[in-house]
């Protein structure tokens, strides 16, 4: 995958990641918004009817008592409206007179109907009455003759409606007059009001009040807070003008939780499938990475692993072509130095394929490697002198410091003497100048620190995290000025590992490298 397409693709996936969390915050911002309003338009509709039945109840108490009074009639009685129809028919020779008419009758009620200390109170009771008379040939002037109808129908009723429309009218005026207190109790508002609320789901602890005038009066819960921001009103006991001077006022402790908690199941789902669309995503894009990764590594070990093998195969086919020169074969010691060659730039090649396969068995855990008690101070001049001469012939030198007083390690002895090696080689491959190595030992409680330390190039910060990494290289361009493959150090931290012990390396451009080994000592 190239870097273009890798980038675009990441670029897409995490827009779509960003796109998916955006809609499903959005989502639920808007469910709780839309929650919010219903919980308010609940509440306000509970406050609605808790005003208005408790007005309506007044209203009916006192109209019953009304019913039940005996009224003393005024001496005037006005008439409201009258209606005459006259109709002929010519074909009939038939008349047809309609007439309809509403009054109204006053009446004094005695202050004891209320019991506020008012003379008396005015009602009205409205009376209507209709007739309807058919007269045979008769002219409308005639009507006075005081003949017989053929048919007469009368009717006479009382307007209920507008007689109680105007005692209600005349007792919201009387009314208003009373103190709140004895018009109402915080039992009665307490009972409609749960009543109401329970009906629409809400089991809330709630405190009411009302209040006159924005003031507060004696009807209200006992721990009612005034807050302006959180408290929902409504208007109670309007007077004869359809205005009221008294709010019923209700909050709640806990009204945000109440409403998150009844969208709590819809935001968990919403954050547990986002959760796993991210950490799905997080590991498609490490996979990704990782992927990448491995190609690039891949790619750079196949590139190494030609150079190392493509200068050995030239050495062995220049070798061989020079011992068939008919000149050069009867000539032993060339031939003996060609054969040695050959041998040394195959022995090269055997040790790269044996690091392949040694790191392969360690991965999958088939080198078998039984361990000793050995002295690590041993096995670090045995490492010595495998690379001695390397060393010498660059005049440079190693040189030990064993400060360790308890140096019994349990380890193999081979494989570790090649982790020793290949630190030192590393050191050796690394130090562009002339060599200069020292290796220091010193005991730290229960173990044992073995730190070599070279004068090299060193390495930066972002390699010397990845140093032992396998197949992991510092990036150089096309120059392979030091030859290996990346498998050395990662054989190393295997091993290192296997052993129960821990490597690491401190190291800084141009000033060199320092890796230190941590093992348990035996005693």
């Amino acid at each position: 995958m190239s870097k273009k397409i890798f980038v675009l693709l990441v670029i897409l996936m995490s827009l779509s990641l960003i796109g998916i969390i955006f809609v499903q915050a959005y989502y639920i911002k808007d469910s709780v918004e839309n929650e919010k309003k219903r919980f308010e338009f609940n509440v306000n509709k509970a406050l609605s009817y808790v005003s208005n039945t408790i007005e309506k109840e007044e209203l009916n108490k006192y109209f019953e008592r009304y019913q039940s009074l005996d009224k003393e009639k005024r001496k005037d009685t006005a008439s409201i409206s009258q209606l005459f129809i006259y109709q002929k028919n010519n074909n009939t020779k038939e008349t047809l007179i309609y007439k309809q008419s509403i009054r109204e009758e006053d009446y004094k009620l005695s202050s004891s109907l209320l019991d506020i200390g008012l003379d008396s109170l005015m009602v009205q009771e409205i009376i209507g009455s209709s007739s309807s008379e058919i007269y045979s040939n008769i002219d409308f002037s005639e009507k006075d003759l005081n003949k017989s109808p053929i048919v007469q129908l009368a009717n006479s009723v009382d307007m209920s409606e507008a007689e109680r429309n105007f005692l209600d009218k005349n007792l919201k005026a009387a009314l208003s007059k009373i103190p709140v207190h004895k018009r109402v109790s915080e039992f009665e508002i307490k009972e409609l009001l749960s009543r109401k609320l329970n009906e629409d789901g809400i089991d809330l602890d709630y405190e009411f009040a009302v209040y006159s005038n924005d003031l507060a009066t004696k009807v209200q819960s006992e721990r009612f807070e005034y807050d302006k921001a959180s408290t929902f009103s409504i208007p109670i006991f309007y007077d004869e003008n359809n205005r009221s001077r008294y709010k019923l006022l209700v909050n709640f402790a806990d009204d945000g939780k109440f409403i998150l908690s009844s969208i709590m199941g819809m935001i968990m789902m919403s954050i547990i499938f986002t959760s796993i669309i991210i950490i799905a995503y997080t590991s498609a894009l490490f996979q990704l990475v990782k992927q990448r990764k491995i190609s690039q590594i891949k790619t750079d070990f196949i590139n190494n692993m030609t150079h190392e093998f493509k200068t050995p195969i030239a050495t062995i086919n220049l070798a061989l072509d020079a011992i068939k020169n008919p000149k050069i074969i009867e000539d032993k010691d060339k031939v003996k130095r060609y054969l040695n060659m050959i041998r040394e730039e195959n022995k090269r090649m055997h040790a790269q394929v044996e690091n392949v396969l040694r790191i392969s068995k360690l991965e999958k855990n088939e080198l078998n490697i039984g361990k000793d008690r050995v002295d690590l101070h041993d096995l670090i001049v045995d490492a010595i002198a495998h690379v001695e001469l390397l060393v010498e012939d660059r005049d440079g030198y190693i040189k030990t410091y064993f400060e360790a007083e308890n140096s019994s390690v349990l380890a193999n002895e081979t494989h570790f003497t090649n982790v020793i090696v290949n630190v030192l080689d590393n050191a050796i491959k690394y130090s562009p100048n002339t060599p200069k190595i020292e290796v220091y030992t010193e005991n730290v409680g229960t173990n044992i620190l073995l730190k070599i330390k070279d004068h090299g190039s060193g390495m930066s910060k972002a390699a010397a995290k990845r140093v032992f990494e396998k197949f992991y290289r510092e990036h150089t361009g096309n120059i392979h000025n030091v030859k290996g493959h990346g498998l050395g150090l990662a054989y190393v931290k295997r091993i290192v590992e296997d052993h129960q012990g821990y490597v690491s390396v401190e190291s800084e451009k141009d000033n060199g490298s320092t890796f230190t080994i941590k093992l348990p000592i035996i005693t």
